[in-house]
C-alpha cells in the first residue's frame, strides 16, 4: 500500500494575475542579476586566462630534496613523492589508514518526501492543483528535517547525529618542502576504501553509541539488521586520499609554498596528482576557465530566460480566461522570452568582450544579431504559410 496524502488547492484569476504582478518585480531583479554576471563572468575569464598565461611564462621547475633560498618568492613547479608521519583517523570508529585524507560518508535511514503537482486551468482563468505528497524511506547522508513535510504524523525522523566528515593528516612533506593544510585539502583522488568484517571487534570497542554494530559489503551499519534497517539506522563508508606523487606550482615561501599573485590579478596555487610537467598544468587549468566560463554563460542565459517569462507572465494570465488563448500566449511569450534571453545574453557578452577584448567583440555582436535575425526570419516564413483557397466563380 502505498502512502501517499493528496492537498487540492485553488487559486482565483485575480490571485494568479496578483502573483504575476510579483513575478515580474523578480523577473526584473533577474535581469539585473544576470546581466551583471554575464559581463562579470567574462573580466573573470579574461583575468584568469591573463593570469595562468603569465605563471606559464615565469615559472621555473624546482626539484624537491632542496629549497634554493634564490627562489624565495617566486613562482617555482615542484614534483615529488608525499611523505607523512601520521595516518588520518576517525576516533568514532577506529579506523585509520596510510594516505592523506580519509574522508567518511554517514547515511542515516530516513523518511523523505516528494510531490508531484496535477495543475487544472479552469474557464474564467481559475487554477486548481492537486499535489500528491509521497513518502518513502531512504538512505542519505543530509539530515531530512520531517517536520516541514506536508504530512509529518508518522514520518519522524531522529537526529542525525553521526555525520560525515574528512580527517586529514596534521602535516606532510614533499621532499625538503611542507605541504600546508590547504594543499593538502586540495589534493584529489580519493578511492574507497572496504572495512573488513575482521575489524568488528576493534570497532565494536571504538564506537561509544548504543546502536549494534555490523560490517558488511565493505561499510559499518549500525542498527540490529543491516539487512532490514529502519529509521535511524546508519551506514558508514569510507573513502582515501592515497600518498603518492604530486605536482605543484605556488610560490615558494620559507619552506612551503603560498599563492603567488600575478600582475593580472589572480593568485596562483595549483597542486595535482601525478608527476605533471608545468606546462600541462597550466594547459588544465586554461581548459577548466573555459569550461566554467562557458556554463556561468548557459546558466546566465537560462536565467535571462526565466526573467523575461515572468517579466511577460501577465499576459498569459490575462489570456488564461480561456484556458487554451492562455496556453497559446504562453508558448509565445516562452518562444519570445528565449530570442529575448539570448539577444541580451549575447549583447551583455559582446559589449563585456569589447571592454575586456575590444577586438573580438565586433564579432561577438554580428554573430548575435545574425541568430535572432535568423530566428525571426524562420518564424516569420511559418506564419506566412497560407492555405489554398478554390477559386469561386465570378
Amino acid at each position: 500500500m502505498s502512502d501517499t496524502f493528496s492537498v487540492t488547492t485553488r487559486r482565483s484569476w485575480f490571485s494568479r494575475l496578483g502573483n504575476s504582478v510579483v513575478g515580474v518585480i523578480i523577473g526584473l531583479v533577474l535581469l539585473v542579476a544576470m546581466v551583471v554576471l554575464l559581463f562579470w563572468n567574462e573580466g573573470r575569464a579574461v583575468q584568469t586566462a591573463r593570469s595562468l598565461t603569465e605563471g606559464a611564462g615565469i615559472v621555473t621547475s624546482v626539484p624537491a630534496d632542496i629549497i634554493e633560498p634564490g627562489n624565495e618568492g617566486k613562482l617555482v613547479h615542484v614534483t615529488g613523492d608525499v611523505e607523512t608521519w601520521h595516518k588520518p583517523t576517525d576516533q568514532t570508529f577506529g579506523i585509520t589508514a596510510e594516505g592523506i585524507r580519509l574522508e567518511r560518508k554517514s547515511e542515516m535511514y530516513q523518511w523523505k518526501e516528494t510531490s508531484k503537482s496535477d495543475v487544472k486551468e479552469e474557464l474564467g482563468g481559475a487554477e486548481e492543483t492537486v499535489t500528491t505528497y509521497s513518502y518513502s524511506k531512504v538512505w542519505n547522508d543530509r539530515p531530512i528535517d520531517s517536520a516541514r513535510f506536508k504530512n509529518p504524523a508518522g514520518h519522524d525522523n531522529p537526529p542525525m547525529e553521526i555525520r560525515s566528515q574528512k580527517f586529514q593528516v596534521p602535516e606532510a612533506g614533499l621532499g625538503a618542502f611542507e605541504l600546508s593544510q590547504r594543499l593538502m585539502s586540495m589534493i584529489g583522488g580519493a578511492r574507497d576504501v572496504s572495512i573488513s568484517p575482521d575489524l568488528t571487534s576493534a570497532i565494536e570497542t571504538a564506537y561509544s553509541g548504543t546502536k549494534r554494530v555490523a560490517v558488511a559489503d565493505g561499510r559499518i551499519y549500525l542498527g540490529f539488521n543491516s539487512t532490514q534497517p529502519v529509521v535511524g539506522d546508519y551506514r558508514i563508508s569510507y573513502r582515501l586520499v592515497p600518498l603518492g606523487t604530486v605536482s605543484v606550482i605556488g610560490k615558494q615561501s620559507g619552506h612551503g609554498f603560498q599563492t603567488y599573485q600575478t600582475q593580472a590579478g589572480d593568485a596562483l596555487l595549483m597542486i595535482e596528482t601525478g608527476n605533471l610537467p608545468a606546462d600541462q598544468m597550466f594547459e588544465s587549468a586554461q581548459s577548466a576557465n573555459t569550461v566554467m566560463t562557458w556554463i556561468l554563460r548557459v546558466v546566465g542565459v537560462v536565467f535571462l530566460w526565466i526573467g523575461f517569462a515572468l517579466l511577460m507572465s501577465p499576459l498569459r494570465i490575462v489570456a488564461a480566461v480561456i484556458p487554451f488563448l492562455g496556453r497559446l500566449v504562453g508558448a509565445g511569450t516562452s518562444i519570445a522570452a528565449l530570442l529575448l534571453a539570448v539577444l541580451v545574453g549575447t549583447v551583455t557578452i559582446a559589449i563585456a568582450w569589447f571592454w575586456y577584448r575590444p577586438l573580438l567583440s565586433l564579432a561577438i555582436i554580428v554573430a548575435g544579431f545574425a541568430i535572432a535575425y535568423a530566428v525571426g526570419k524562420v518564424g516569420k516564413a511559418r506564419g506566412k504559410t497560407s492555405v489554398p483557397v478554390e477559386p469561386q466563380a465570378a
